[in-house]
């Protein structure tokens, strides 16, 4: 049976802007105190929400495959699914973050997300950062940090004028077949016909 993506698999507009809001908020207050984790735990919602990376591609990020300087806003993802390389392109908003936060942390590490007690953060980690903070910003517990690519997905497609190419060079899926999930539960035509469909009942 083939997976399909259904809507409660990806956040809202509304539970996506709850939960930075959650987390920007705990990060500024944090920063005046001169505290690390809520710092940290913001960017991961960030990174999540804004360049649609895995968990294991997150735990295994490394400053080296940042680019940050005028001019860039890239992310060199090595070793994703399948162990293939590729580079994912960010906007100014999530590179403006990752800035701040490598500005702010105090542990000097080669990965961005460092742990307190080992090397880096593990994904079972990272999805605990997540969990904690979609339970403060009272957003369901059915999501996983997993709904954040999902969520990336949706919104990028939609922002890209439904260009499925870009959103399957983003993701790193090797088959359009995977990428065309995102095409099938945000189809324009069906939007469409429904909308004429209910102006002839009227």
């Amino acid at each position: 049976m083939n997976w399909i993506l259904t809507p409660d698999k990806f956040l809202t507009p509304e539970e996506t802007k709850q939960l930075r809001k959650t987390c920007s908020e705990a990060a500024t207050i944090a920063k005046s105190r001169g505290v690390q984790a809520p710092v940290r735990d913001a960017l991961i919602i960030e990174l999540a929400l804004g360049s649609g990376l895995r968990v294991s591609e997150m735990a295994n990020l490394k400053i080296e495959g940042l680019y940050l300087k005028r001019g860039q806003s890239s992310i060199h993802v090595k070793n994703g699914k399948g162990g293939k390389d590729r580079v994912v392109d960010i906007g100014s908003n999530l590179k403006k973050h990752i800035i701040e936060f490598l500005d702010y942390r105090s542990i000097n590490s080669q990965y961005l997300f460092p742990s307190e007690r080992g090397e880096r953060m593990t994904r079972s980690g990272i999805q605990q950062v997540f969990k904690k903070w979609a339970k403060r910003a009272r957003i369901s517990a059915h999501y996983s940090i997993h709904s954040l690519r999902h969520t990336y997905a949706t919104n990028l497609y939609k922002a890209s004028g439904y260009n499925l190419r870009l959103v399957q060079r983003q993701l790193g899926h090797s088959s359009p077949t995977v990428t065309q999930v995102y095409a099938d539960v945000m189809d324009t035509d069906v939007e469409e016909a429904l909308k004429n469909l209910e102006s002839d009942e009227e």
